[in-house]
């Protein structure tokens, strides 16, 4: 005749304990933890490649102004003037070159100076970059 050995015994209970969900849950943590800060850098380094791209083709639109009015808009118009005709110009101007008034990816205004400290016979355009002030992150067309 067989023996029936005792259930606790011969059968375990199924799941898992709470030592192995803590353990599974930490992991879980840890790849969290190190996806979210590496997608935070490869954002950061997206804002910073679109504000490059604006600064370099502002010099379309910017050249366009210069053709039909005979110089680059002052410091004083700014980029302004790409938009709505600057006072004495309006005969010339046959804008508006761009749609609206440009802001970097940080929500600054880009810069604009003319002429230029770093590009003497020309122009600068740059945004102040993510700290939206005067820095070494400054990105600009020079």
């Amino acid at each position: 005749m067989k023996t029936k050995i005792p259930y606790t015994l011969n059968h375990r209970k199924a799941g898992f304990s709470l030592m192995e969900m803590i353990i599974v849950l930490a992991l879980i943590a840890i790849i969290a933890g190190l996806v979210v800060t590496r997608v935070g850098g490869l954002f950061s380094s997206g804002q910073e490649d679109a504000a490059k791209i604006w600064v370099k083709q502002a010099k379309t639109p910017l050249l366009a102004y210069r053709i039909h009015v005979g110089s680059y808009p002052s410091t004083e118009e700014g980029l302004k003037a790409l938009l709505k005709a600057p006072a004495g110009k309006e005969s010339r101007w046959r804008g508006p070159y761009i749609d609206e008034i440009p802001v970097d990816p940080w929500g600054n205004p880009y810069q604009y100076r003319y002429p230029g400290v770093h590009n003497q016979d020309e122009f600068d355009v740059w945004s102040w970059g993510p700290d939206g002030k005067e820095s070494d992150d400054d990105i600009g067309n020079w």
